[in-house]
């Protein structure tokens, strides 16, 4: 990425270059309430096709907020868009604009031909009157624009009296947060956008009311001006409209392209930020626009008999013991179908793990935004509200979803398996047209539940996004082919997914079939531990603790606690030897000197045999690491993420079922209590209900079936 700022008419105006290939695509800024983060669903994707250029305009993100009103005037957006242009040296591009910006391209368009192939436009906001078919249940929001007098009456989609006292420039002086969040909620009539919402109500409070009242006093083009300019555009033009916009009415898109004999896309039932709560139908439309502009790529169509039996298997790369479970599962599937090619989409550390195991890695991984730093950057100490880091994480799957679709789209496959691809499952049944393939799902929870410390808008929210998910299934029961819940009934939470809302357990043997528990390895195949031990250079007489947290860096502060409380152990455990396992990405060289007693290790390829030896484990609190000891019967202390729900509820659930383990709360981790803790656990006999071995086989028989 490349930025910079241009000035103009005094104003510095930011900007950021995305991509090398052509041609170019300006995504303009649109009213001052938000910036240009309002495109974060479209620049990832966008940019590996396209050059992409994005510039926050006047009053809003890293741009200049001038209290002067000519800086927000017609002429003056306009000579933005063109500064840009030629600041980044762009001869001509392709103009994307979102409501209020469409009277900008709409203008450069026509008065600057040379400079535009073609224009998009989304819910624009113009001074084409909408016509009788809309004239009464669609909001037209021009219609209460500040600057009329208040004798105006709107055209309201909802209460008059809250539009009128609501969308008014004193209002934003004083109760601007109450009217963003109106506002907001106006561009996202969608069930299901609190995500969309709540974006932007951030971006609109990183400016204020009286930015936006500034704005509002300058004069807009009318309706002759876009006559004239519509009658004058010589480049091709979408227009993109939803039909529950209560911003901009549908009609104008109609009246525009009769206009300009350009092209229309209606989304039925979409608000008037379309790009935001249906991104993906919005992507494919601006590729499929911009691709008029470029060579076509070559293309190749393999007959039915050139096509060999292929699996696409996407496995979570948040830690590895996703990892573990898909890769035993997927050599189950090759014995039951030695005939299948597997291919693996995925990202770092699970890449690693996958090549060393000989596994092939799809070259289009190298696409996919990175989840696990991503998640780690959420996190606090020992603390990830993962919840929160999934809905904060809306880009990341945006993106990796059209790398995946790119993919589908090109190569041909007979199954799909998502292990807990959340951002597949979504946008599949948001898209359910783009699926040509069998689908199967695997998760080893099902249910978001809020944490008790959670507030009441967490609270409902959670409960909406597993309403949205309840629906989703009920709408498309077939679009999942399997759905496989790796575990048995007895695994499931007896819990509500909210008011309202079934109970997880009910639902889930409704809809999942059930494999039984993953571990990746036959435990029995591990029992020899005097055998074990000598291959992987302990003694027999060695007391060993083995110390790992998962795949990412999120579990750093604990390995970190745990080796402070080392000296304190090894005072009340003679012979104690530690073995720090601090993954691929946790980075504990700075508190760990390395000794006979205390080891720093890496990634290591054979954790469960490590495990199978040791006297006794401290883990997080992830259900992979800890069903891994429970299935080998080992005793271990694992610790949960603070705000981690999936920890709290459904492992800590798990766990008790099979009566394994002692959990400890970070809050309680001083070196004297740790110490305590391991020398009271260390060596315990332990009596932990059994974890079957065939997980993987039953797993591999359930997706075998959709070939």
């Amino acid at each position: 990425m490349e930025e910079g700022f241009v000035e103009h008419l005094g104003i510095k105006i930011h900007f950021e270059v995305y991509g090398v290939q052509g041609p170019t695509i300006l995504l303009m800024p649109t009213w001052t309430l938000v910036h240009k983060k309002v495109w974060k669903a479209q620049v990832r994707y966008l940019s590996r096709h396209f050059r992409v250029v994005v510039y926050d305009g006047p009053g809003n993100g890293r741009t200049d907020r001038p209290l002067d009103v000519a800086a927000y005037s017609q002429a003056a957006q306009v000579g933005y868009a063109l500064a840009v242009l030629d600041a980044t040296g762009t001869d001509r591009a392709v103009l994307v604009a979102l409501s209020r910006a469409a009277n900008w391209a709409l203008e450069i368009a026509a008065e600057h031909p040379a400079r535009v192939h073609g224009t998009i436009v989304i819910g624009p906001a113009i001074a084409l009157p909408p016509g009788a078919a809309h004239s009464t249940n669609t909001t037209d929001m021009d219609a209460v624009r500040p600057r009329l007098e208040p004798s105006a009456v709107p055209r309201l989609g909802t209460d008059p009296w809250e539009h009128w006292v609501k969308y008014h420039r004193d209002y934003w002086r004083t109760d601007y947060t109450d009217f963003v969040w109106f506002f907001l909620g106006q561009c996202f009539p969608e069930p299901h956008s609190t995500k969309q919402i709540e974006d932007g109500v951030g971006w609109a409070l990183e400016t204020n009311g009286t930015v936006l009242g500034v704005e509002s006093r300058a004069p807009r083009p009318d309706r002759a001006a876009i006559e004239d300019w519509c009658a004058r555009l010589t480049s091709p033009l979408l227009a993109i409209h939803g039909t529950d916009d209560l911003v901009a009415p549908l009609g104008r898109s109609e009246r525009l392209a009769e206009l300009t004999g350009g092209e229309l896309e209606v989304i039925d039932g979409g608000g008037h930020i379309p790009l935001a709560r249906d991104p993906v139908r919005v992507n494919r439309l601006i590729a499929a626009f911009a691709r008029r502009f470029q060579p076509g790529p070559r293309r190749t169509w393999p007959r039915w008999d050139r096509r060999p039996k292929k699996v696409l298997y996407l496995s979570s790369p948040i830690g590895l013991g996703h990892a573990r479970r898909d890769l035993a599962i997927a050599r189950e599937l090759r014995a039951l179908r030695p005939d299948v090619q597997v291919d693996w989409l995925t990202q770092h550390p699970v890449t690693a793990m996958l090549e060393g195991a000989g596994e092939r890695v799809h070259p289009a991984s190298r696409w996919l935004a990175n989840e696990s730093a991503h998640v780690e950057a959420e996190a606090g100490e020992h603390d990830l509200h993962c919840f929160q880091a999934l809905r904060s994480m809306d880009e990341i799957l945006v993106s990796n979803f059209m790398v995946f679709h790119d993919l589908v789209e090109a190569e041909h496959y007979d199954l799909v398996v998502g292990d807990e691809a959340w951002d597949v499952d979504h946008f599949l049944h948001e898209n359910p047209a783009l699926k040509r393939f069998a689908y199967a799902w695997l998760t080893d929870f099902v249910g978001f539940l809020p944490m008790p410390d959670a507030d009441p808008r967490e609270t409902l929210v959670t409960a909406d996004y597993n309403a949205e998910m309840i629906e989703h299934i009920a709408r498309y029961p077939r679009l999942r082919d399997r759905s496989v819940f790796v575990g048995d009934p007895d695994d499931i939470l007896d819990a509500r997914f909210g008011p309202d809302l079934p109970m997880i357990r009910d639902w889930t043997e409704a809809n999942y079939a059930f494999a039984g528990y993953v571990t990746g390895f036959d435990p029995s195949a591990l029992a020899d531990r005097a055998a074990l031990r000598a291959e992987l250079g302990y003694r027999e007489d060695e007391r060993i603790c083995i110390v790992t947290a998962g795949g990412s860096a999120v579990g750093a502060d604990l390995l970190r606690r745990v080796v402070a409380a080392f000296p304190a152990a090894a005072d009340k455990v003679p012979g104690l030897r530690m073995i720090v396992v601090a993954g691929p990405r946790a980075d504990l060289s700075d508190v760990v000197s390395p000794s006979k007693s205390l080891e720093l290790r890496g990634y290591l390829q054979q954790l469960p045999k490590h495990l199978a030896v040791c006297d006794l484990a401290v883990v997080q609190g992830g259900l992979t690491t800890c069903m891994e000891l429970t299935a080998l019967r080992r005793p271990f202390i694992y610790v949960p993420l603070r705000h981690h729900f999936e920890q709290h509820f459904h492992v800590a659930h798990r766990l008790h079922r099979h009566g394994a383990g002692r959990r400890m709360d970070y809050a309680d981790l001083t070196p004297d209590t740790l110490a305590t803790a391991i020398a009271e656990e260390l060596g315990r006999d332990v009596r932990y209900h059994p974890v079957p071995s065939d997980g993987a086989a039953r797993a591999a028989t359930l997706l075998a079936d959709l070939f």
